[in-house]
């Protein structure tokens, strides 16, 4: 069973991977034994993640929201001698809340770009070091985080967002289909309510009441989101593509 789970051998890069979800995601897969590279356009913050979770994990600071962005890191990637690329988890998100009636324009080309387009061109970017890493046994491994907002709704007033992540959950679906012949899998994972600086405004809201809104009556852990990624990268998950897995604490399945 411990070999089912592990991650030993594998290459992985979590965008958005120095803070929040993003960081809980990399210290699960290096916790299952793989080797981490996480983005921040924040230098700092991404130099400080990898020191505090260990020879592991290595900072790649730079924009994973952008295509010049995206080919720059990929650049830097392989100039660290690095050639395969087993994981990539797109965790790089942005926002934008404003009632219906105050929505600016502007709130949506960004969000659109960072939560839908920078997902497509970073497996673009990769595809060479993705396809050298899977295998018809145990396949490369692409997954991007959506989210509840995608799938169900809510009362974020946050129109750009909701609808990237509808559009990510159907494009992560076309992209297993296009992908399967390369020995790369697609999954979508959508999460609920977890302490990060997304929610922030909702937890220190008293008003909100946001375990009221999760059946399960808690926020999720590190380990709700770090255990369905290492099922998702391991051999556990080798035959699951196309696949949307909901970790909320039941608000999809349940409400």
């Amino acid at each position: 069973m411990e070999e089912l789970f592990s991650l030993a051998g594998k290459i992985a890069l979590v965008t958005g991977g120095a803070q929040g979800l993003g960081r809980m995601i990399a210290q699960g897969l290096i916790a299952a034994g793989a080797e981490v590279y996480v983005t921040s356009r924040d230098a700092a913050v991404c130099e400080a993640t990898a020191a505090e979770l260990g020879e592991a994990c290595h900072a790649l600071p730079g924009d994973a929201g952008s295509p010049e962005g995206i080919a720059d890191l990929a650049r830097r990637f392989r100039e660290a001698g690095q050639s395969k690329l087993s994981i990539i988890v797109n965790n790089a998100g942005r926002s934008w809340g404003a009632p219906i009636d105050k929505f600016p324009a502007k709130a949506w080309p960004g969000v659109m770009a960072v939560n839908v387009q920078a997902p497509f061109a970073t497996v673009q970017e990769f595809m060479p070091e993705l396809i050298a890493a899977g295998s018809a046994e145990d396949p490369a491994r692409v997954i991007n985080i959506g989210s509840i907002a995608g799938g169900v709704v809510n009362d974020l007033n946050a129109y750009s967002y909701v609808a990237s992540k509808a559009a990510i959950h159907q494009l992560s679906k076309q992209l297993a289909n296009d992908l399967m012949d390369r020995h790369i899998n697609v999954n979508v994972i959508a999460p609920g309510y977890f302490p990060t600086s997304m929610t922030a405004h909702l937890r220190n809201d008293p008003d909100a009441e946001l375990e009221k809104k999760v059946p399960m009556g808690r926020l999720g852990r590190q380990s709700d989101i770090a255990g369905a990624i290492v099922f998702l990268s391991s051999r556990a998950g080798a035959y699951v593509t196309g696949a949307e897995l909901p970790v909320d604490g039941g608000i999809m399945g349940c409400r």
